[in-house]
Protein backbone atom coordinates (compact mmCIF):
# COMPACT_ATOMS: atom_id res chain seq x y z
CA UNK A 1 0.00 0.00 0.00
CA UNK A 2 1.06 3.38 -0.84
CA UNK A 3 0.91 6.97 1.54
CA UNK A 4 1.05 10.19 -0.31
CA UNK A 5 2.32 12.58 2.47
CA UNK A 6 3.85 16.21 3.04
CA UNK A 7 6.29 16.09 6.14
CA UNK A 8 4.89 19.45 7.14
CA UNK A 9 1.02 17.76 7.58
CA UNK A 10 0.19 17.08 11.10
CA UNK A 11 -2.59 15.24 10.13
CA UNK A 12 -0.86 13.05 7.59
CA UNK A 13 1.44 12.98 10.13
CA UNK A 14 -0.72 10.81 12.57
CA UNK A 15 -2.29 8.62 10.16
CA UNK A 16 1.39 7.40 8.89
CA UNK A 17 2.00 6.17 12.46
CA UNK A 18 -1.10 4.70 12.60
CA UNK A 19 -0.07 2.81 9.28
CA UNK A 20 2.58 1.68 11.35
CA UNK A 21 0.80 0.34 14.05
CA UNK A 22 -1.70 -1.66 11.56
CA UNK A 23 1.38 -3.05 10.17
CA UNK A 24 1.55 -5.02 13.64
CA UNK A 25 -1.23 -6.50 13.74
CA UNK A 26 -2.22 -6.91 9.53
CA UNK A 27 -0.41 -7.60 6.75
CA UNK A 28 0.12 -4.40 5.49
CA UNK A 29 3.68 -2.55 4.64
CA UNK A 30 3.69 1.15 4.09
CA UNK A 31 5.81 2.80 0.69
CA UNK A 32 5.96 6.23 1.59
CA UNK A 33 5.53 8.27 -1.24
CA UNK A 34 5.74 12.61 -0.79
CA UNK A 35 3.65 15.38 -2.03
CA UNK A 36 3.51 18.90 -2.11
CA UNK A 37 1.32 20.82 0.03
CA UNK A 38 2.73 23.92 -2.17
CA UNK A 39 1.74 22.27 -5.51
CA UNK A 40 -1.61 21.57 -3.94
CA UNK A 41 -2.57 25.49 -3.38
CA UNK A 42 -0.86 26.72 -6.42
CA UNK A 43 -3.50 29.01 -8.41
CA UNK A 44 -6.19 28.21 -5.12
CA UNK A 45 -7.49 31.25 -2.91
CA UNK A 46 -5.95 30.61 0.58
CA UNK A 47 -4.66 32.79 3.07
CA UNK A 48 -1.29 34.41 2.76
CA UNK A 49 0.26 32.82 5.90
CA UNK A 50 -0.85 29.10 5.06
CA UNK A 51 0.40 29.96 1.64
CA UNK A 52 3.88 31.33 2.83
CA UNK A 53 4.11 28.01 5.25
CA UNK A 54 3.09 25.61 2.32
CA UNK A 55 6.23 27.68 0.48
CA UNK A 56 8.55 27.23 3.23
CA UNK A 57 7.23 23.33 3.74
CA UNK A 58 8.37 22.45 0.39
CA UNK A 59 11.22 22.70 1.02
CA UNK A 60 11.79 20.19 3.09
CA UNK A 61 9.67 18.12 0.52
CA UNK A 62 12.87 18.61 -1.66
CA UNK A 63 14.99 16.95 0.68
CA UNK A 64 13.06 13.78 1.22
CA UNK A 65 13.41 13.45 -3.21
CA UNK A 66 16.61 14.24 -2.87
CA UNK A 67 17.18 11.66 -0.13
CA UNK A 68 14.99 8.99 -2.47
CA UNK A 69 17.08 9.91 -6.04
CA UNK A 70 20.46 9.40 -4.23
CA UNK A 71 19.34 6.31 -1.82
CA UNK A 72 16.02 4.82 -3.29
CA UNK A 73 12.48 4.86 -1.89
CA UNK A 74 13.95 3.20 1.77
CA UNK A 75 15.38 6.15 2.51
CA UNK A 76 11.74 7.66 2.16
CA UNK A 77 10.74 6.43 5.70
CA UNK A 78 13.51 7.04 7.71
CA UNK A 79 13.60 10.70 6.63
CA UNK A 80 9.80 11.26 6.62
CA UNK A 81 10.28 9.56 10.66
CA UNK A 82 12.86 11.93 11.40
CA UNK A 83 11.37 15.03 10.50
CA UNK A 84 7.45 14.45 11.93
CA UNK A 85 9.18 13.90 15.17
CA UNK A 86 11.03 16.99 15.16
CA UNK A 87 8.29 19.15 13.30
CA UNK A 88 5.24 17.20 15.42
CA UNK A 89 6.10 15.44 18.37
CA UNK A 90 8.84 17.99 19.16
CA UNK A 91 7.07 20.94 17.86
CA UNK A 92 9.92 22.25 16.21
CA UNK A 93 9.15 25.53 14.43
CA UNK A 94 8.87 25.79 10.34
CA UNK A 95 10.09 29.29 10.79
CA UNK A 96 13.23 30.44 8.55
CA UNK A 97 15.36 30.79 10.83
CA UNK A 98 15.41 27.06 12.49
CA UNK A 99 13.37 25.42 9.32
CA UNK A 100 16.97 24.68 8.29
CA UNK A 101 18.50 23.20 11.07
CA UNK A 102 15.73 20.98 11.76
CA UNK A 103 15.71 19.30 8.47
CA UNK A 104 19.82 19.06 9.05
CA UNK A 105 19.00 17.34 12.27
CA UNK A 106 16.36 14.98 10.50
CA UNK A 107 18.88 14.23 8.01
CA UNK A 108 21.66 13.35 10.84
CA UNK A 109 18.93 11.18 12.32
CA UNK A 110 17.98 9.12 9.32
CA UNK A 111 22.19 8.77 9.03
CA UNK A 112 22.08 10.52 5.99
CA UNK A 113 24.94 13.17 4.92
CA UNK A 114 24.53 16.66 5.53
CA UNK A 115 24.76 17.63 1.97
CA UNK A 116 21.30 16.45 1.01
CA UNK A 117 20.19 19.98 2.59
CA UNK A 118 21.33 21.69 -0.27
CA UNK A 119 18.47 20.70 -1.95
CA UNK A 120 15.94 23.03 0.32
CA UNK A 121 16.62 26.29 -2.00
CA UNK A 122 16.98 24.02 -5.13
CA UNK A 123 14.57 23.34 -7.80
CA UNK A 124 16.40 20.25 -9.36
CA UNK A 125 13.84 17.55 -7.71
CA UNK A 126 10.67 19.53 -8.40
CA UNK A 127 9.80 17.53 -11.12
CA UNK A 128 10.09 14.54 -9.17
CA UNK A 129 7.97 15.57 -6.35
CA UNK A 130 5.74 17.53 -9.34
CA UNK A 131 4.93 13.37 -10.66
CA UNK A 132 4.84 12.00 -7.40
CA UNK A 133 2.50 14.64 -6.05
CA UNK A 134 -0.13 14.24 -9.16
CA UNK A 135 0.03 10.55 -9.26
CA UNK A 136 -1.91 10.63 -5.76
CA UNK A 137 -4.12 13.37 -6.65
CA UNK A 138 -4.86 11.66 -9.69
CA UNK A 139 -6.15 8.92 -8.18
CA UNK A 140 -8.25 10.62 -5.49
CA UNK A 141 -9.50 14.20 -7.53
CA UNK A 142 -8.40 17.38 -6.78
CA UNK A 143 -10.62 18.33 -3.45
CA UNK A 144 -8.45 16.74 -1.27
CA UNK A 145 -5.34 17.05 0.17
CA UNK A 146 -2.42 14.80 2.47
CA UNK A 147 -2.61 11.47 3.24
CA UNK A 148 -4.06 10.25 0.35
CA UNK A 149 -3.74 5.93 0.78
CA UNK A 150 -3.47 3.46 -2.12
CA UNK A 151 -4.76 -0.35 -1.55
CA UNK A 152 -4.43 -1.88 -4.82
CA UNK A 153 -6.63 -0.53 -7.07
CA UNK A 154 -8.18 1.48 -4.57
CA UNK A 155 -7.55 4.92 -3.60
CA UNK A 156 -8.80 7.68 -0.95
CA UNK A 157 -7.87 10.28 0.88
CA UNK A 158 -7.67 10.08 4.78
CA UNK A 159 -8.48 8.88 7.40
CA UNK A 160 -8.01 11.84 9.13
CA UNK A 161 -7.75 10.89 12.43
CA UNK A 162 -6.62 12.86 15.23
CA UNK A 163 -4.97 10.02 17.61
CA UNK A 164 -2.33 7.32 16.86
CA UNK A 165 -4.41 4.20 16.80
CA UNK A 166 -2.34 1.15 18.79
CA UNK A 167 -3.17 -2.89 18.42
CA UNK A 168 -6.29 -4.49 17.18
CA UNK A 169 -8.07 -1.01 17.80
CA UNK A 170 -5.78 0.09 15.24
CA UNK A 171 -6.63 -2.76 13.36
CA UNK A 172 -10.03 -2.55 13.26
CA UNK A 173 -10.30 1.00 12.01
CA UNK A 174 -8.17 -0.20 8.91
CA UNK A 175 -10.45 -3.60 8.59
CA UNK A 176 -13.17 -0.70 8.30
CA UNK A 177 -11.71 1.73 6.18
CA UNK A 178 -10.97 -1.12 3.39
CA UNK A 179 -14.32 -2.33 3.45
CA UNK A 180 -15.92 1.14 2.52
CA UNK A 181 -13.28 2.55 0.09
CA UNK A 182 -13.68 -0.91 -1.58
CA UNK A 183 -16.85 -0.12 -3.10
CA UNK A 184 -17.36 1.38 -6.37
CA UNK A 185 -19.93 3.80 -4.89
CA UNK A 186 -18.61 5.34 -1.65
CA UNK A 187 -17.40 8.44 -1.75
CA UNK A 188 -17.47 10.57 1.47
CA UNK A 189 -17.78 10.06 4.89
CA UNK A 190 -16.92 13.62 6.80
CA UNK A 191 -17.46 15.36 10.07
CA UNK A 192 -16.33 18.64 11.67
CA UNK A 193 -13.00 18.13 14.24
CA UNK A 194 -13.57 18.64 17.00
CA UNK A 195 -9.52 17.56 18.81
CA UNK A 196 -6.50 18.96 17.26
CA UNK A 197 -4.07 15.78 16.39
CA UNK A 198 -1.92 14.35 18.96
CA UNK A 199 1.03 12.75 18.67
CA UNK A 200 1.92 10.60 21.66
Amino acid sequence: MDLWFDPSCPFAWVTSRWLLEVGKVRSIEPRWRFMSLHFLNEGKDVPDEYREGAIRAHGAVRVVAAAAAKHGDQAIGALYTELGTRLHNEGKSKEPESFRETIESALAGAGLEPGLIEAVDSDEYDGAIRASHDEGINLVGQEVGTPIIRVGANAFFGPVITRILRGEEAGRLWDGVLMVTESDDFFELKRTRTKRPQFD
